[in-house]
């Protein structure tokens, strides 16, 4: 078994509370669904915003998912680079699994699928 990582981005439109509670969700709930693992099979979770978003910790959310209390989450700044993507919230999700790189799927919604249109869904 090895541990892999899988990478997700999305964005919102507006820097409050529940949109990006609500984003987070929709990416890890995407990720999970594409992927097919259960909270037990993750190592850890990173997750980074843009510094435009400031309301509150998306990690929030993914705790209060049922399962995922004992999950270890860690929040930090995306790099700042002039002309970046703004309001995204990125998710780096380490899960131990059989599967190998090139079967992990990664997710990309909303204007975060122009960071990797080379694996946002068609």
């Amino acid at each position: 078994m090895s541990v892999r990582g899988i990478r997700g981005a999305i964005t919102v439109e507006l820097n409050e509370e529940g949109p990006i509670l609500d984003a987070t969700i929709e990416l890890l709930k995407g990720i999970i669904e594409v992927n097919q693992f259960d909270p037990e099979d993750i190592a850890s979770v990173f997750v980074t915003v843009t510094q435009d978003l400031d309301a509150t910790f998306p990690a929030r959310a993914i705790r209060q998912m049922a399962g995922w209390e004992l999950v270890p989450l860690m929040c930090s700044l995306e790099v700042p680079v002039k002309g970046s993507l703004e309001k995204c919230i990125r998710l780096m999700v380490q899960v131990n699994t059989d599967l190998l790189q090139k079967d992990i799927r990664h997710v990309y919604l909303n204007r975060a699928q122009a960071l990797r249109p080379d694996l946002a869904a068609k």
